[in-house]
């Protein structure tokens, strides 16, 4: 299996890179393309592609007699040739180099052909990589030079050319306009002065993407705060992607336990850390982010410090680099899941979560409404009630004997509902209802659920050690609470749907409702999933089965993960400007979406079937044996997941680093203006 797993792994990665490769080669044929003739829909085009701001700056300047036309420039296309020869040795490299050596399974498992594989390997994927690197440069720079060379164009033709400045003017006329109340008089000519019709281009091909809303324009936001909510996301991308890759090589050893022999590559020690980094370094890192968008603009006031945002981002990365660290070196808190981390590492954590927390209520306390909107509710009150799970999750003197046990329950289960639950359900209160532009359906039942789930929440913990040695009260109490659950989980989901209610339509038109809903979805089933196992009767059946890991990714990928990306797609395009490709969201949704159900359902499945074993008395290797084809499909849907997770930190990328077409061309005409008043070589 080791053989297997590094050859496919070594290919697998070339070609993603061939496949790069090939994607730079065609951005770059595409924009090394000769513009042979700039005939009038051409001109035409170029004048709709800009925007109101350019055209001013280009008309203002075009004011003087124009007597003469200037040809074209023309370009080059010697860096498709020097790009076709770059493709072409490096296929010829694969080629030659990539070959599989025939002989059988003792002699393709041996150390000597693993060793000569990553030789040949290695040097292929480096050598690929580093054409990738210099190709993505050279497309970057031939961009550039194309938009300057139309740019100055542009420029040149308003300077010299009468007829394209005519249309320059009536471009600007038509950005320009405004009603007059005098629409409807009949009395306009049939032209385009409303600047209605934009760049019309004829489709002769198969759509097979369908066409979706665009985001809204960009939000006049302190530039601060942006900067800020970016650092927050940024990190919690990161993470996520650093936590999953953790968590597809643990999928990978439960169909090929002897993928590797090191020590702090163990699945005891692996584990933890990729539960603890999606946790705490995604999850919580994603909501804070979040979070300072969402409480500033409900209470229409800035943020109390933003020096205090960077204390807290700077304190819960160190502590997730620190416990991942120490986790992978064997220390840890032991004996209790999803608070390995020991209490330095821990503490580090707890004390941002309380410098947000004051930092949050100071900028509540300032806010221009008189009253605290729903979403402010349910953001403090999971910040508190953290504050509360680690302190009493980490005090020593409760760490005894039956004692332990209790607080276990109390600590995993809190940290889920009162951390991670109630914070995405307060920015699901505004998220949702601004992308719809529909107002909340009931004030009303967003009260009852917070309260109610206050109520029930913090009584269910024990329900995880049902016939265990702790009081039989204890246990039943935790039964009645997930019982009691079924109140904020339907009036939050009624709530939600609701708000959806005609609404629906816009689904199919928008790439971020779809991850609201799955969200919502996931909410419904997941929540009341977690009552039905509360029973005595299921809890016999599925606890320490397979069935509990489907039903914890259920929740925390199926609710909170959809959720946040739900808002980090509705957010950044607004704070930057700039938003992803849809095609690729859409590619994020579904690998997503697919990738959960497959891994989730053939878990349940074996889960229930493990535990019925188990009840009939028969052997535990029995299970572990049933188990294998279960963990196989856990293993693709897992796949499926962490290669969505790659495309989200893509788009991520997109959102935030990348530059529009507008932004380069804004950029160019001031350095053509700077140019011409000194004199200079505008692109030296």
């Amino acid at each position: 299996m080791e053989i297997n797993f590094y050859s496919v792994s070594g290919i697998f990665l070339i070609l993603l890179l061939v496949i790069w490769l090939l994607r730079l080669a065609l951005r770059l044929q595409k924009e090394t393309a000769e513009i042979t003739e700039m005939d009038k829909d051409r001109q035409s085009q170029q004048v709709s592609n800009l925007d109101k701001q350019q055209i001013s700056r280009l008309v203002k300047r075009g004011r003087k007699k124009h007597t003469r036309l200037v040809n074209p420039p023309k370009n080059s296309a010697t860096g498709i040739k020097t790009t076709l020869l770059s493709i072409a040795f490096t296929v010829i490299a694969i080629r030659a180099n990539a070959q599989i050596p025939a002989g059988d399974n003792g002699v393709l498992t041996s150390p000597g052909m693993l060793i000569m594989l990553a030789l040949v390997l290695l040097p292929i994927i480096a050598a690929v990589f580093f054409i990738c690197i210099k190709l993505n440069s050279l497309v970057k720079k031939t961009r550039y030079q194309r938009l300057w060379k139309e740019a100055k164009y542009i420029t040149e033709m308003v300077d010299c050319n009468d007829a394209f400045y005519e249309e320059m003017l009536k471009r600007k006329k038509a950005l320009d306009f405004t009603l007059n109340n005098a629409e409807l008089a009949g009395n306009q000519k049939p032209a385009d002065e409303k600047g209605m019709v934009h760049n019309i281009t004829e489709v002769n091909t198969i759509r097979f993407f369908a066409s979706k809303r665009r985001a809204a324009k960009k939000h006049d936001v302190d530039q601060a705060v942006v900067k800020l909510i970016i650092w927050f996301l940024g990190t919690a991308t990161f993470w996520l992607v650093v936590g999953t890759s953790i968590g597809e090589y643990l999928g990978i050893k439960f169909v090929s336990p002897d993928v590797d022999h090191v020590s702090w590559l163990s699945f005891g020690r692996l584990r933890p850390v990729h539960t603890n980094m999606v946790f705490w370094g995604w999850s919580s890192l994603a909501m804070i982010g979040l979070g300072y968008y969402v409480v500033t603009t409900v209470s229409n006031a800035a943020i109390f410090s933003i020096k205090k945002g960077y204390q807290t981002l700077v304190l819960l990365n160190t502590a997730v680099i620190a416990g991942s660290l120490s986790l992978m070196a064997g220390i840890n808190n032991s004996g209790g899941e999803y608070r390995e981390y020991t209490w330095p590492v821990m503490g580090l954590f707890a004390l941002g979560i309380v410098i947000t927390l004051i930092n949050f209520i100071q900028t509540i306390a300032s806010r221009k409404t008189k009253e605290i909107y729903i979403s402010n509710w349910y953001i403090i009150a999971a910040m508190m009630f953290l504050t509360v799970i680690v302190t009493v999750g980490y005090i020593p003197w409760w760490q005894n004997g039956l004692g332990e046990t209790i607080i276990q329950g109390y600590y995993m289960h809190q940290a889920v509902g009162m951390w991670f639950m109630l914070f995405n359900l307060g920015l699901i209160y505004y998220f949702l209802p601004q992308q719809l532009n529909t107002p909340i359906y009931s004030y009303s039942l967003g009260i009852l659920a917070f309260w109610s789930q206050i109520l029930f929440y913090t009584l269910i913990g024990t329900h995880h050690f049902i016939f265990s040695s702790i009081p039989w009260w204890l246990q039943t109490v935790a039964i009645v609470g997930s019982m009691g659950m079924l109140i904020p989980v339907f009036s939050g989901t009624t709530n939600f749907l609701m708000t959806f209610r005609g609404n629906y339509n816009k689904i199919s038109r928008s790439y971020t409702l779809p991850f609201y809903l799955t969200g919502i979805i996931f909410y419904f089933t997941g929540s009341t999933q977690g009552t039905a196992e509360a029973f005595r009767s299921t809890n016999l059946v599925w606890h320490f089965t397979d069935f509990t890991v489907a039903h914890s990714h259920i929740t925390m990928y199926g609710i909170i993960a959809f959720m946040l990306w739900a808002c980090i797609y509705t957010l950044v395009p607004r704070l930057t400007g700039r938003e992803p490709r849809q095609g690729l969201v859409g590619a994020h949704f579904w690998m997503a979406l697919i990738g959960i159900l497959f891994y989730t359902i053939p878990l349940m499945i074996g889960g229930t079937l493990k535990g019925m074993a188990w009840v009939q008395g028969k052997p535990f290797i029995d299970g572990l044996i049933m188990m294998a084809p279960y963990w196989l499909w856990r293993a693709i849907g897992g796949s499926l997941m962490w290669g969505s997770h790659l495309i989200f930190a893509w788009n991520m990328y997109t959102m935030v680093d990348t530059k529009t077409e507008a932004e380069i061309k804004q950029e160019i005409f001031e350095r053509i203006e700077q140019a011409d008043t000194l004199k200079v070589n505008p692109i030296a």
